[in-house]
């Protein structure tokens, strides 16, 4: 299988930064981070909120993080003779660093913060991992104008990084993402995604397994995610595209207003299982996918991007790889907003007609 050049340097506040290049012998790992950083941040915290079963992340160092710099000062660009970024060479292909401000990391916690609140309400470090992904150099690029070969090379980094994150002590999933648009509520305009390595199963993977777990207990071992992709298939209503290990389709129940989950033909439990095919296979279909996107309203969609990944201890037999790829936005002018039925109950009222969501996605 071919991966892109891998070299790995050290900032100087001791974090890791790799670049993935895709030619040979770029000679980027020889510029030093000449800043002066301070230590990084202590470790977040995890409290158990016993009323929902759910673990609850507080990472108050975040809210000291960078927020919507101007260009010249953008740290996920190149660093240069005026600006010394997080990227120390005058360019690259695609780099991943720790993030500065993580909300997971194997620090250790400020003393006297990691305190038993009540029996009910346990309270431990939250160690884990997160990552930056800048997908390009070019501050003034997107995801959607990178060529297919460039998105192989971010596939290639992510199924890299999962696999070396997925084998970091007391790991239960790795999440690489992207939050695209100031309407999602990026920091950071540069065209980057992130990585989070998860210390607890987070609760959407948590009932996706309860909901496989009663799939194959009904259906004699079947997978629930498969059975879904077929029916998608055999349907074709809310299908968009699809190539030859792709398909690209909105679920019936869509929960967001325009809604695309993109599966592999194949069952493959995370990223670095997908063959060489199968990732050169991707990126045609998912630039195409944020085309229609973009094309919906003649305007930049603002989206996350979502890869949903096998969890790396009990329950992953029950995973399939997809990426889940929505918009908050509705229509031309106006977002769906979570408010009380979705940020309070938790009960989605979608807006959009799933089957009319996938007609206006094909007719773009």
């Amino acid at each position: 299988m071919t991966t892109p050049y891998r070299s790995t340097v050290t900032l100087s506040d001791g974090r890791e930064l790799i670049y993935f290049d895709e030619e040979p012998e770029s000679g980027r790992a020889a510029y030093p981070d000449t800043r002066q950083l301070p230590p990084p941040p202590p470790a977040s915290q995890l409290r158990y909120d016993p009323l929902v079963d759910e673990w609850i992340a507080v990472a108050a160092h975040r809210q000291t993080r960078t927020f919507l710099p101007p260009l010249d000062a953008c740290p996920l660009c190149p660093t240069n003779e005026r600006f010394a970024s997080e990227i120390p060479a005058p360019s690259y292909d695609v780099a991943v660093f720790e993030n500065q401000f993580p909300s997971f990391s194997y620090r250790e916690v400020p003393g006297g913060e990691i305190t038993e609140l009540t029996e009910l309400v346990p309270v431990r470090p939250g160690h884990g991992r997160c990552e930056v992904v800048c997908f390009t150099s070019d501050h003034n690029s997107a995801f959607g104008k990178l060529s297919p070969s460039r998105v192989r090379t971010v596939v290639d980094a992510l199924a890299d990084r999962t696999a070396e994150m997925s084998a970091l002590p007391g790991v239960a999933q790795v999440f690489p993402f992207e939050n695209r648009g100031v309407e999602i509520g990026v920091t950071l305009h540069h065209p980057h995604g992130q990585i989070y390595a998860y210390p607890t199963v987070p609760p959407r993977t948590e009932a996706m397994l309860r909901a496989a777990r009663k799939h194959a207990e009904k259906t004699g071992g079947r997978n629930l995610y498969a059975d879904v992709l077929a029916a998608e298939q055999a349907a074709k209503v809310r299908v968009i595209a699809a190539n030859e290990h792709w398909t690209a389709y909105v679920p019936a129940a869509a929960r967001w207003p325009f809604e695309v989950h993109l599966a592999p033909h194949r069952r493959v439990a995370d990223l670095p299982g997908l063959t060489d095919a199968e990732r050169d296979a991707f990126g045609p279909l998912y630039l195409d996918m944020l085309r229609r996107f973009d094309g919906l309203f003649d305007k930049p969609m603002p989206y996350i991007s979502a890869w949903h990944q096998a969890v790396v201890g009990e329950g992953r037999e029950l995973g399939y790889l997809h990426l889940q790829l929505f918009s908050i936005r509705r229509a031309a002018d106006k977002l769906k907003f979570l408010a009380g039925s979705e940020s309070a109950m938790g009960a989605f009222v979608s807006d959009v007609v799933p089957e009319k969501a996938a007609q206006l996605l094909r007719d773009v």
